[in-house]
This record gives C-alpha cells, structure tokens and sequence, in this order.
C-alpha cells in the first residue's frame, strides 16, 4: 500500500464513526479535520468531495458489518450455530460491533430518499445477508439437520426486518432488552425446525 492509500485508508477509518454516529448530511468536513488531525486540503487531496469520502465511509462500515457476520457464521460448524452466530451479531443493539450502531439502517434510513447510490449500497447488503440465511437454512435441510419445511426465504426476510427493527428500538430506548426477546424468538423458531 502506498503512503497515499494508507492516508485515505486513515481517513476513511478515523471518520468512520462519526458519519456513522452523526450521520452523512449532519457530518462535516470539519468534524473528519478534528478527528483525522488534518488540514481541509489534505482531504480534500484524498477525496475530490464530502460525498465521496461519504461513499467511501458507507463501504467502510457496510464491509466492516459484513466481516462481523462473516468471522461468526464461519466460526460455527452446524446450520443452527450458523444461525445463532448471525443473530448473536445483532443481539446487543447498545454494544453494537460496528460503532455508531448498524451501518445499514444508518445509511438505508437518511439515504433512502435522498442518495440513491448509497440507498443501493444498502439494499445490497441486506439483499446478501438475506441470501447468505437461505444459504444456510438450504444447507442445513440438505445436510439432514432442518426440516425440509423450513421455508429459508420467509425466515431470512423476518430476520432482517426483526433484527434492523429491534436495533432501531433497542437504541432509542438504551437498552438490548427489547433485542434479547427477539433473537430468542428467532432461536425458538430454528429450534422448532431442527429433525
């Protein structure tokens, strides 16, 4: 990596959060010159604009997110920890492993009528998530270990609707009690469909 990726690279980390916290409209130039301790034109030498260092930031955190997803649902060996793993992910809302809360409905909430770029960024990401569930329900029902009856794309859409909707309710009343009914619901729900 050059020294001029790795000061991007630093730019996108260090400011990260903060659009992530702040969110795209409400965090300015000046808010990534405090954190990254850099002059306005260092930046503006790294990206042409606030909109592309935002870009940047949205796939930033929407890789981070996934990686997240990625090291825990590799990390388990049966469909039901697969599972599990994805929605331990999401069950603490409060203490979310992606600072600022969930990327996704950050972004997809301030963007869906007002960046369609990053509106799409969005959408793909749960579209992914939805299909890696299904990926691992078909693959459980192949393997023998979930009921053939198991309907993946159903289940898969009511994860990423509880998950995102339990994130949004559990930080805006401060707390991962709310998130904690619904994974276990969920687990409850997967439980029932194991042979």
């Amino acid at each position: 990596m050059s020294k001029a990726e790795r000061t991007r690279q630093f730019i996108i980390e260090q400011s990260a959060p903060i659009f992530n916290t702040k969110g795209l409209a409400a965090t300015a130039m000046s808010d990534v010159m405090e954190v990254t301790k850099m002059a306005k034109g260092g930046l503006y030498g790294h990206f042409e604009s606030k909109e592309a260092l935002s870009h940047a930031v949205v796939d930033y955190n929407l890789s981070k997110l996934i990686s997240k997803v990625g090291q825990a649902v590799g990390g388990a060996h049966t469909a039901k920890d697969k599972l599990f793993a994805f929605l331990d992910v999401f069950a603490t809302p409060m203490q979310f492993p992606v600072e600022g809360g969930c990327p996704m409905l950050n972004f997809g909430t301030e963007a869906d009528d007002t960046n369609p770029m990053i509106k799409k960024k969005v959408r793909e990401t749960i579209l992914s998530a939805q299909k890696r569930i299904v990926g691992i329900i078909e693959a459980g029902i192949a393997s023998g270990e979930l009921k053939a009856s198991f309907d993946a794309r159903t289940f898969s859409i009511k994860v990423m609707t509880m998950v995102e909707g339990g994130t949004l309710i559990g930080r805006v009343l401060e707390t991962n009690s709310q998130m904690k009914v619904i994974v276990d619901m969920l687990k409850k729900e997967i439980e029932e469909e194991i042979t």
